[in-house]
């Protein structure tokens, strides 16, 4: 195992075969989460980065077969903040030590190019310190080369999966693989710090699919990845699947921080809700990221993407003091910077 975690970190390709056994082996996985934790410690010490999310809007023109925001789920209750009430979402991230904004909804049309860029602009004229990151979805080049030039710092899309066929299983047929993929190379082309990120144990997921996540990985290269488990939601197609294990999604990120060691990984919201060690079980396999929720608590639970989801506590903003400690005794700790990637 150490000669194949080596090589990866080295930037060495590996065979099908190799992948396998790293994925799905049985060994000792500590061995690999110490090996991930080193490789993070070369480049990032013990430096764990607070992102504010502010979930924007949970209206969404997608309807993939996973997320309990889906179109066609007539059960959510959808909303909309005010630009005043994401204004006062940063004013309170500031205050409170946050030196990065990230503004995620699903896909609305009611966010125009021309919304998007004003609110990027204002907030970056208020906080010329911090970085502001978007997580709108699939959009066209302009709308990102506009955002970009407004002052928008990085961009979140996760692929999801990097398998066609994995993809269309997941997705209705007017979603295209291929128009994600363009995406994101669009949005690393333009400049932006770009995430891409995968779920582990979706639906009709095998350890194959993985590899092919792996491979993508190598080559965009992307500065960010965010890796969660696959957790069902009541109202989806996918209500009576299992979730993604704890195990295997900590393997992911751990083999992520190998293949990509400079990578922001957030130890995810996913991994702090099917576990209550969670997050920093994550932060020991490799990831150095954490993404406490800045939006307003009355439309938390209205983000609904899966079942559960931990939006209180350590994974809020005013649970930011008990986050600390908590990083604190895994043996990290937060810092109050934009945090990019080395």
């Amino acid at each position: 195992m150490t000669d194949l975690t080596d090589r990866l970190a080295a930037g060495e390709e590996l065979f099908d075969d190799e992948w396998r056994f790293l994925i799905e082996g049985y060994y000792d996985k500590q061995l690999l989460f110490y090996r991930a934790d080193e490789v993070r410690r070369r480049y990032y010490e013990t430096d764990v980065y607070i992102r504010g999310l502010i979930e924007i809007s949970n209206y969404c023109r997608n309807d993939c077969l996973y997320c309990g925001i889906r179109r066609s789920n007539a059960d959510v209750s959808r909303y909309r903040l005010a630009e005043e009430e994401i204004f006062a979402c940063c004013k309170q991230g500031y205050e409170l030590g946050f030196r990065t904004f990230v503004l995620q909804g699903g896909e609305d049309a009611y966010h125009t190019t021309e919304r998007v860029a004003e609110l990027v602009s204002a907030i970056k004229e208020k906080y010329p310190d911090c970085a502001v990151t978007l997580s709108l979805g699939e959009r066209p080049r302009r709308d990102y080369e506009i955002w970009y030039q407004a002052g928008a710092d990085r961009y979140l899309l996760r692929h999801e999966t990097a398998s066609r066929s994995h993809y269309e299983k997941l997705h209705p047929p007017e979603q295209s693989h291929q128009r994600r993929m363009e995406c994101l190379r669009d949005l690393k082309q333009i400049g932006y710090q770009t995430g891409a990120g995968f779920m582990v144990g979706s639906p009709f997921q095998k350890t194959e699919e993985l590899i092919t996540d792996m491979r993508f990985l190598q080559e965009v290269q992307p500065h960010m990845v965010g890796i969660g488990p696959f957790i069902p939601h009541h109202d989806t197609p996918f209500a009576g699947e299992p979730a993604g294990s704890l195990e295997r999604t900590l393997t992911m990120v751990a083999l992520t921080r190998l293949t990509l060691p400079k990578a922001l990984i957030p130890a995810t919201t996913a991994l702090g809700t099917i576990h209550p060690q969670g997050r920093e079980l994550g932060l020991k396999a490799g990831a150095n990221v954490v993404m406490p929720n800045l939006s307003p608590m009355a439309v938390r639970g209205q983000y609904s993407l899966y079942d559960n989801k931990a939006c209180t506590g350590q994974e809020a903003a005013e649970g930011l003091a008990a986050l600390k400690e908590s990083v604190a005794l895994a043996g990290y700790r937060v810092v109050e910077s934009r945090g990019d990637a080395v």
